[in-house]
């Protein structure tokens, strides 16, 4: 794979997470809605209320994308010249997305 075309599925696999993370924070933040948009804003996105099981399936499948890509196995070099790079930062970043998804969408089904 070339370096321009990781660079290119990296920076859409993060612009992709981001969008979900805001969706998923935009259907569960009710209060912060409501101080900064204020009540007609905050009624404009409660409408959007009935998406919140498909972005939850949607966070679900991009986090197994990204436990699948930090988890799987390293290709070797035919020559042994190439050094793998470490996946150690990666593996913390899913992991607290992880973390992160769990704990709002937690928050989203109890106010069901």
């Amino acid at each position: 794979m070339s370096e321009k075309t990781q660079v290119i599925s990296t920076a859409s696999g993060a612009l992709g997470l981001g969008v979900f993370g805001a969706a998923i924070g935009s259907c569960c933040a009710l209060p912060w809605a409501v101080s900064l948009l204020g009540v007609s804003g905050a009624v404009a996105l409660a409408r959007l209320s009935f998406m919140v099981p498909y972005v939850l399936f949607g966070a679900a499948a991009l986090l197994a994308i990204a436990f699948w890509w930090a988890y799987r196995p390293l290709t070797t070099c035919a020559d042994g010249t190439c050094s793998p790079a470490s996946r150690r930062p990666l593996r913390w970043i899913v992991w607290t997305a992880s973390v992160l998804v769990v704990a709002l969408s937690a928050v989203a089904l109890s106010d069901g």
